[in-house]
């Protein structure tokens, strides 16, 4: 890899991104004179309207009288509150994202029958196609797993006699075998990955059909296989939690507008993925664990509000952390006073922390949820609610499973992929129109010049 990098030299690398620079800048005021909404964003913060979903609601405020008013954080799929759907499995002390899955692509919760139907037909699609371990993710080791995931999914295109049958029959069988097999890619690109980067053993656990997804992932990661019912129902609440956003969120868009050209399954799934791959998205949860790290160097007293703000307001003026400027897990673009899935995780976490020893890790990350609207106060002047999303305790949650940092992302994805194929199939029921928005060109005109009348460039005195 680092020959292949040096073909292009670092001299030549300058020139032609010196060269790029030149033609290539945009004045920052141009956006507000041509009022562009960028981010797909309107100016007051919300989204621009871009089409209609039966799937899901993400509700984090209200207008009133045109003025945006907060209010606390509600997750609905298909009509029912996600904190319905985590209670209900609790009280009947059953794995729920299952459940969640059919109600995500059917619109309506499971009988017991249709139900164990489900998981009988997921535990049935996990197997991966004969020697697709071997030639996809074997000999083709990744350090990234993320990108793994992506590279078997449009693979498996080719394992697929119907992949371009856009049928709603075909649609559901290509989703469910996809929701089955992304757990079992994921846990395979990981163990080949220990032994081919990290030099550690590798296991390939035989798959037993009666385990859910959580208690399958935990119990193929595991040298002994071996979990405790409380670790595979929390890392099962993480998966119903992260099944679903609403059809905004960047990789379900990136779904939606690929959907809309027509193309296949495997082409729209892997988009979503690559999209999810990015730490403004899915990607933030690693982030936070990282930030972690710097408070507990930076901190001396866990319990001293006044000196873990002080950090924060440093980490917002770039002077310690990573030097970004941000504060992790903190903040969201529709949730204005909370995001009911960090709320639910953190009571969940809450009561194992102890038992597991990760006391002191959920005492500063609570700390930082309490004080991070302090510290934005003091450095940049704004008075405002800024609430934790769930990557604030996600990456504790996947800590204390004893899952590893590189597949703290691959695990939300393994959820968020219902939600995919869910709003791939509506995209294709009812969208009807490529997605298609405009962008303004801003380029001046410049004549066309034949190549022996092109003059080089002098550079000046200055470069």
């Amino acid at each position: 890899m680092e020959e292949y990098m040096n073909r292009i030299s670092q001299d030549s690398l300058k020139r032609l991104c010196d060269e790029f620079r030149k033609y290539n800048k945009i004045d920052p005021e141009l956006f507000d004179a041509y009022r562009v909404k960028r981010g797909l964003r309107n100016p007051d913060g919300t989204g621009v309207m871009a089409g209609l979903t039966l799937i899901c609601n993400v509700h984090g405020y209200v207008i009133s009288e045109g003025d945006k008013v907060s209010i606390p954080g509600e997750l609905i799929y298909r009509g029912i509150n996600v904190r319905d759907l985590v209670d209900g499995c609790h009280r009947e002390n059953r794995f729920g994202f299952e459940e969640v899955i059919w109600l995500l692509l059917f619109g309506s919760l499971p009988t017991a029958r249709q139900l164990t139907g489900l998981c009988e037909i997921l535990a049935d699609c996990r197997e991966l196609p004969e020697f697709f371990t071997e030639d996809m993710i074997i000999k083709a080791p990744s350090k990234n797993i993320m990108n793994k995931l992506a590279r078997s999914v449009l693979a498996l295109y080719s394992y697929d006699d119907n992949a371009e049958d856009n049928s709603i029959e075909n649609l559901l069988r290509q989703s469910i075998e996809l929701i089955a097999r992304i757990p079992t890619i994921m846990v395979s690109a990981y163990q080949v990955k220990r032994r081919h980067f990290d030099h550690q053993s590798m296991f390939m656990h035989p798959l037993e059909p009666s385990h859910s997804t959580a208690e399958s992932i935990l119990a193929t990661m595991r040298s002994d296989k071996k979990f405790t019912d409380d670790e595979a129902k929390l890392l099962d609440l993480c998966l119903m939690l992260h099944a679903e956003h609403g059809g905004g969120n960047n990789s379900t868009f990136a779904c939606r507008v690929l959907t809309s050209s027509g193309t296949d399954t495997y082409s729209a799934i892997a988009a979503a993925i690559g999209s999810l791959k990015g730490p403004r998205h899915g990607g933030a949860n690693i982030k936070v664990m990282e930030m972690l790290d710097y408070i507990k160097e930076g901190v001396k007293d866990y319990n001293d509000d006044e000196e873990i703000a002080a950090f924060l307001e440093k980490m917002l003026r770039r002077e310690v952390g990573d030097g970004s400027g941000l504060i992790y897990g903190m903040g969201h673009a529709v949730y204005t006073l909370s995001d009911p899935r960090a709320v639910i995780l953190k009571e969940s976490a809450g009561k194992l922390v102890e038992k597991l020893g990760y006391s002191d890790d959920f005492k500063l990350l609570s700390a930082v949820e309490r004080l991070t609207s302090v510290a934005f106060a003091a450095v940049r002047h704004e008075n405002k609610i800024i609430p934790a999303n769930v990557d604030l305790y996600s990456g504790l949650v996947y800590q204390m499973l004893g899952l590893p940092p590189e597949l703290y992302t691959p695990l939300f994805a393994v959820a968020r992929i219902a939600g995919w194929c869910a709003h791939r199939i509506e995209e294709l029921t009812t969208g009807g129109k490529i997605i298609r928005p405009a962008y303004k060109a801003v380029v001046s005109e410049q004549q066309y010049q034949p190549l022996t009348q092109r003059a080089e460039r002098v550079p000046t005195a200055a470069e």
